[in-house]
């Protein structure tokens, strides 16, 4: 039970249900985190356009690693209502249960490439509190294993997002 009243979808603003409206045809619900933002419009809209952005088109990184960076930030956080959803998500965005269940065992676990564990872990660093210690050659690495500017970019924006979104469930009780 959440620590605070959620929004119910028949109470939401109609630019918000015109948003919610999709996700709640597409599973049949909504999950709290919406119910959650629908509080605050502001707040609603500009997590959409993140999410959108960053996880839904087709961008920079593969929908695998996008997701990779989803469970793993939201394990190391103890966000256990977005590592559910995210279990979910990444099987119906094709990857396979084998994948999910090594990204459940943490990074060293997961069959892939030695550079995209290495982005991996870099991310699971910038997610920590003192992310300021990270060096210029962290970056640097990451170039040499072929990741461009803009998709180290883009694995860190998608950190600072599940930071964000982790925060919100945690806090407030979400999934519990």
């Amino acid at each position: 039970m959440a620590h605070i009243d959620l929004q119910e979808f028949e109470n939401m603003t109609p630019a918000i249900q015109e948003k919610a409206k999709p996700i709640l045809d597409k599973t049949g619900e909504l999950g709290d985190i919406f119910k959650l933002m629908a509080l605050d419009e502001n707040i609603y809209m500009a997590t959409d356009g993140m999410v959108q952005g960053y996880l839904l088109n087709k961008t920079h990184l593969s929908y695998d690693i996008k997701e990779s960076i989803a469970l793993l930030i939201s394990i190391e956080n103890g966000c256990k209502m977005c590592v559910d959803v995210h279990k979910k998500i990444a099987k119906m965005l094709g990857m396979s249960d084998k994948r999910v269940e090594e990204l459940l065992q943490g990074v060293d676990a997961i069959d892939t490439t030695d550079s995209e564990k290495e982005l991996l872990k870099f991310c699971i660093k910038a997610s920590k509190k003192d992310n300021y210690k990270i060096q210029k050659d962290e970056i640097t690495n990451l170039k040499t294993l072929g990741y461009s500017d803009l998709q180290i970019l883009e694995a860190v924006a998608i950190t600072g997002y599940f930071n964000y979104i982790n925060t919100l469930s945690n806090v407030f009780g979400l999934g519990e």
